[in-house]
């Protein structure tokens, strides 16, 4: 059996443990969503500036990020349900943190602290791997669950808006807090406490370079997002300092007796093209669909000039809606036809629609715009950022289910920021040499490109089939495990 359960059988009730599952899910995606609309409010609350409170926004998706990489694992260790409550709570925390923030200081901790929730999403899909037994019924929860993490339908940043409009921002945070607390409550009772297999020390020296590493790479892309005004000298002194703190990790997981993740399974393709594809996804795509098509929606000069208060009808939450229809499709499709070739049907898919957006560029519309948010809300909120993170699910060894999901959500964020920061240069180099129009086409075009890219690789992402590949490289793992174990032991 690949987990261990106590507490209650595995036959539990599964609406309620679906109902658990998504108020942390929500509980998150609040978090994540639901200040956006908030942000000129929040600068005039708190006297602060854009770029001030850009920061505090940026300081709780790296630490998301960040806590991402090790939290599903620890999970695997000392109990998932365990780790989930303590999660929930430090965000309820953070939230009470930033609700009472008298300054621009105060909000950036509470933020940091709300970032905790960031890995809840894997989590979520790891627990209810351990509830539902039948593949089709996991599948097709999987995409109920998956899709709500693309945006609730949009409801999340237009509740967002209307609260920071008749309560101020602090009420946001107010909301986030209770919606944690009745995640707490209902993650408590209608969930079980399961465990990996094997429970060894957590490899709490292996974390620390692991998590310098992704932190500096993603400040440094932060950083280089900002173009003209970007310190370079800086951008490359992290990028370097990043690529040294992953060789301190792969030299402690190599002589770990118990590694958070063994190199052995670092070098198989379930975790390096699972990975690669993630990033590249997300660098095609989210900086398309987060920033130049509501600015080529809004733009008056040479796109459709949509007023800034009625864009996201046209834009964000059709996309979010469609992706919320879609999922739990989607899950039921990958339960016949297999996650990575759904996943591929979606990455194509999303390619195309891309495509359509740069004609849309000549002769730009609302209507068009509908169309295609639309359509790549279907494609890729809907298909392939489902597959994505449930490829990260059923590929997971069973001696080790928390590293892959994990080290796939900073995958995820890490591609968020390469997205500002290559599709943006593009688009900023061309509006200045040739034009906006030229701009926004070539931005899309890049994106469409790296997409292409990323459905090539995809090839490389092995069978998620039970009796394949992957279960023969568990047992070999397995046996490595043993002996680089033995061979640790020796040294010490």
């Amino acid at each position: 059996m690949t987990d261990q359960t106590v507490s209650r059988s595995r036959g539990s009730n599964v609406f309620a443990v679906v109902l658990a599952l998504l108020a942390a899910i929500f509980a998150f995606q609040l978090n994540a969503s639901m200040l956006s609309p908030a942000l000129a409010t929040m600068r005039e609350e708190l006297s602060a500036t854009d770029a001030e409170i850009g920061l505090t926004q940026t300081a709780f998706f790296t630490a998301a990020a960040l806590f991402s990489l090790f939290l599903p694992r620890w999970g695997d260790l000392i109990g998932r349900r365990r780790v989930m409550i303590g999660m929930l709570v430090v965000t309820i925390v953070g939230s009470v943190v930033a609700a009472l923030a008298t300054n621009v200081t105060m909000l950036f901790v509470g933020r940091v602290v709300q970032g905790v929730s960031g890995p809840i999403v894997p989590m979520c899909l790891i627990m209810l791997r351990v509830q539902i037994l039948d593949q089709k019924r996991y599948a097709t929860l999987l995409g109920v669950l998956t899709a709500v993490n693309g945006g609730i339908a949009g409801v999340d940043a237009l509740a967002g808006g209307w609260l920071a409009e008749h309560f101020g921002f602090r009420s946001i945070f107010w909301v986030m807090a209770v919606v944690g607390l009745v995640a707490v409550v209902a993650i408590r009772f209608a969930t079980v406490e399961s465990t990996a297999t094997e429970t060894p020390p957590m490899d709490w020296k292996g974390v620390v370079p692991l998590v310098i590493a992704l932190g500096t790479v993603l400040t440094a892309f932060n950083e280089a997002g900002k173009l003209g005004e970007a310190n370079w000298p800086i951008v490359a002194v992290l990028i370097v300092a990043g690529i040294a703190a992953f060789a301190v990790f792969w030299r402690i997981e190599h002589h770990s007796a118990h590694p958070l993740v063994s190199t052995t399974y670092m070098r198989q393709r379930r975790t390096w093209a699972l990975l690669l594809t993630t990033l590249l996804t997300m660098t095609g795509v989210f900086a398309v669909m987060n920033g130049l098509i509501p600015n080529f929606a809004q733009d008056s000069a040479v796109g459709a000039g949509i007023h800034a208060d009625t864009v996201s009808w046209v834009t964000l939450t059709p996309y979010a809606l469609a992706g919320l229809v879609m999922g739990p499709i989607a899950g039921r499709l990958a339960a016949s036809l297999g996650y990575k070739r759904v996943l591929q049907i979606g990455l194509i898919g999303t390619a195309f629609g891309l495509g359509i957006a740069v004609l849309v560029v000549d002769e730009p519309s609302g209507a068009m715009l509908l169309f295609i948010s639309t359509f790549i809300g279907i494609t890729y909120a809907g298909i392939s950022n489902i597959m994505l993170n449930g490829l990260g699910i059923v590929l997971s060894p069973k001696d080790n289910q928390g590293y892959l999901p994990g080290m796939n959500s900073g995958a995820f964020n890490l591609g968020a920021g390469l997205s500002f920061a290559i599709l943006f240069a593009v688009n900023t180099f061309l509006t200045t040499n040739f034009g906006a129009e030229a701009g926004y086409r070539g931005g899309v075009l890049t994106g469409a490109a790296i997409l292409l890219l990323a459905f090539a690789v995809s090839f490389l992402i092995p069978s998620e089939i039970p009796d394949s590949e992957v279960e023969r490289e568990d047992a070999a793992v397995v046996g490595a495990n043993a002996r680089q174990e033995r061979k640790a032991r020796g040294a010490a």
